[in-house]
């Protein structure tokens, strides 16, 4: 069901849209699995993924490393990624620019960290730590957020195009993410878009949010991941597909308030149908330059 540009659209795996999924498996090109939920699984589960991904190509997604910081990675959660990769043989895993814990505290949340050189910098060693646990570098992926970092002395696309150039991964963009702080700091999300390092953006995140009011009275957009994305996302998805030319693999995202299997179907094909357009606007904008 891949594009003819050869990008692919798929899903998160969740228990609860398992069904939905396994019954329109010819609909979805991949399925990206939140590795942390299988550190621990049963091996039946483990086992039972693994025979899927013999139909299907699957990538890792982890949520709880925390590269983002100038604290080492913890080595034991690098190495449940790589057990788990060893056995379930993904195309790639990803994680979070995020910063999650500090002196064995867990926030519990995926938290924007300073955009700092020595943050970056910490981030790099930690990226780098990882690859050579697992054996591959994950693609990283950029983070909404409802303050801007304290501490910062680079903006977002600096900050983040500085890591995964050094780091020499990819970016895995999620235009929630980028939207949620487009709208937050009163920035235009295509300017936003513009400004990132899409030459390493190989795969994208789609998702939706609610909007929340802040203790100042302002409205904050909040990535929620239990609502459909708005149609400002999908706007933003074809921008992408006609700035650059490689194939993407756009990944829906849902965590809660599941709708019919028929409504995550619809979605699917409105994530072809934004690929579709950006791609044919890349090909006009070529055969008039």
């Amino acid at each position: 069901m891949a594009t003819d540009a050869a990008d692919r659209v798929g899903i998160g795996w969740r228990p609860e849209l398992a069904a939905g999924i396994l019954l329109h498996l010819s609909h979805i090109d991949v399925l990206e699995i939140l590795a942390d939920s299988f550190f621990a699984a049963p091996r039946r589960a483990i086992a039972a993924m693994r025979a899927l991904g013999r139909e299907i190509p699957i990538t890792l997604h982890g949520v709880g490393m925390g590269l983002a910081s100038t604290i080492e990675v913890e080595l034991p959660r690098v190495e449940h990624m790589a057990r788990l990769a060893d056995v379930l043989q993904p195309e790639s895993w990803s994680e979070h620019l995020a910063f999650v814990r500090a002196g064995g505290t867990e926030i519990g949340h995926l938290a924007a960290p300073p955009r700092s050189v020595s943050n970056a910098e910490g981030a790099v060693a930690n990226i780098e730590r990882a690859a050579r646990v697992v054996g591959t570098a994950p693609e990283l992926e950029n983070v909404a957020t409802l303050i801007e970092p304290p501490g910062s002395t680079l903006d977002e696309p600096a900050w983040i195009g500085s890591i995964v150039c050094a780091a020499g991964t990819s970016l895995l963009l999620d235009l929630h993410n980028l939207y949620a702080n487009a709208r937050n700091f009163v920035r235009d999300p295509l300017v936003l878009l513009a400004a990132m390092p899409l030459d390493h953006v190989r795969c994208v995140h789609l998702s939706g949010g609610r909007w929340i009011d802040a203790p100042s009275g302002a409205k904050r957009l909040l990535d929620y991941h239990l609502h459909n994305p708005p149609c400002e996302v999908y706007v933003l998805l074809e921008h992408l597909a006609a700035k650059i030319s490689r194939p993407l693999t756009v990944i829906l995202e849902r965590d809660g308030c599941y709708p019919p299997f028929s409504v995550i179907a619809a979605e699917l094909d409105a994530i072809r149908a934004a690929l579709a357009k950006g791609r044919n606007r890349r090909v006009l904008l070529g055969a008039a330059a």
